[in-house]
């Protein structure tokens, strides 16, 4: 997102908070490449986001954050991807439960005043519910994690798949089966309790610095109190998840900016000009920057109705997921041309490119999948 006349801010706040995303941005692109090569989220970049206070920015003032709307969160988390795309995911993940616990209710006050209480000072949250049988909870499984009563309190037991920064997490949130209740529940974790552990499991193709290892869980006890939600209770659509086509916007935009000083600045000794004055370059480019206008503006007016229509929330529940289907799959679209532009070169560790593309693809499996999306839309015109 450019600044210079940009329409999607809109005031002298969002201006200030672009600014410090485009600082936090900068400093967090330091540390890329090793978290990239590492398959890790670095200290470095932990202790970055705690000194720019982004892990409790969203909450409301009275804890110590300031209280966010979602079209102002959306614009940091796509200029920090512009710079440094796993992190911006990855914190995604943390600051979106405190959004959705602020908005939705699913926590009792006590329980939510305890989590804010703790990113206050700075922790990292996040959801556990993959697991390798069951897959993406979108789908519906059932966890094959366990938790049994016993005294009082549980002992779980599991295996979690997918959990983001879990080496550095201070707290994850488990899906479990209650065999008592027979339903499922989420219990809040500390990740220095006996019997948590992590598996360094992670060694994808994209998002590498996600490092999205497996939580292992083996006879862990906890107290009545580590049960804060459970499956039956309402929960509506989800605005705070815009978060991820907020990331691989950034991601198709610092390649469009990477496409452009490229083509300003190769000139083989074919021609007499950088390739930048080829009409198939100019074509590729002018694609890129319509590509990224139209996701960006579909995404920040669903985040403006959000954010101003709080009694349509309920109505927006496909918008929301129409978006993260438009903006991942534009997104890679913008990759691939970039990649167009930069040639075989754009294939060279040396270069960004092939790390947009490796990241920019892990956007088409977050959730909601786009067989799911197609699906239900197809069934409103059909069924």
């Amino acid at each position: 997102m450019r600044k210079e006349g940009n329409l999607f801010l809109k005031n002298n706040r969002q201006k200030d908070l672009y600014e410090r995303a485009e600082n936090l941005s900068t400093e967090l692109k330091k540390h890329v490449k090793k978290a990239d090569q590492q398959g890790s989220f670095l200290d470095e970049t932990v202790q970055t986001l705690k000194k720019h206070k982004y892990l409790s920015i969203v909450l409301p003032e009275i804890y110590g954050g300031e209280d966010l709307s979602l079209y102002e969160w959306l614009i940091m988390q796509e200029k920090i991807a512009e710079g440094d795309a796993a992190t911006a995911l990855s914190v995604g993940w943390h600051n979106g439960i405190l959004m959705e616990l602020k908005e939705g209710k699913l926590w009792s006050e006590a329980d939510f005043k305890w989590a804010a209480s703790k990113a206050q000072e700075q922790k990292l949250f996040n959801r556990a519910s993959t697991e390798k049988n069951t897959g993406s909870p979108t789908r519906g499984g059932r966890p094959e994690t366990i938790a049994v009563r016993q005294d009082d309190g549980y002992i779980l037991n599991g295996i979690k798949t997918f959990t983001t920064m879990a080496e550095v997490l201070d707290y994850a949130i488990v899906s479990a089966w209650i065999e008592e209740e027979e339903q499922i529940g989420w219990f809040v974790v500390d990740m220095k309790a006996e019997g948590v552990s992590v598996d360094k499991t992670w060694d994808t193709l994209g998002m590498r610095g996600t490092a999205s290892d497996d939580l292992v869980l083996k006879d862990v006890k906890l107290s009545d109190a580590s049960l804060v939600e459970r499956k039956d209770q309402r929960s509506g659509p989800k605005g705070w998840l815009l978060h991820i086509p907020a990331c691989y916007l950034g991601v198709a935009q610092a390649a469009l900016n990477d496409a452009v000083r490229f083509a300003k600045d190769f000139q083989p000794n074919s021609l007499d000009h950088p390739i930048s004055k080829e009409s198939h370059i100019r074509q590729k480019i002018g694609e890129m920057e319509m590509l990224i206008r139209r996701a960006r503006a579909y995404l920040y007016h669903v985040a403006e109705e959000w954010d101003c229509n709080p009694e349509n929330r309920e109505h927006l529940a496909k918008e929301l997921a129409v978006v993260k289907v438009t903006v991942t799959n534009d997104a890679n679209k913008v990759v691939d041309l970039a990649m167009r532009v930069a040639g075989g070169r754009g294939l060279s560790k040396e270069l960004p490119f092939e790390r947009y593309y490796r990241d920019v693809r892990a956007g088409l499996h977050n959730p909601p999948m786009d067989d799911l999306i197609l699906e239900h839309l197809a069934s409103n015109l059909l069924d």
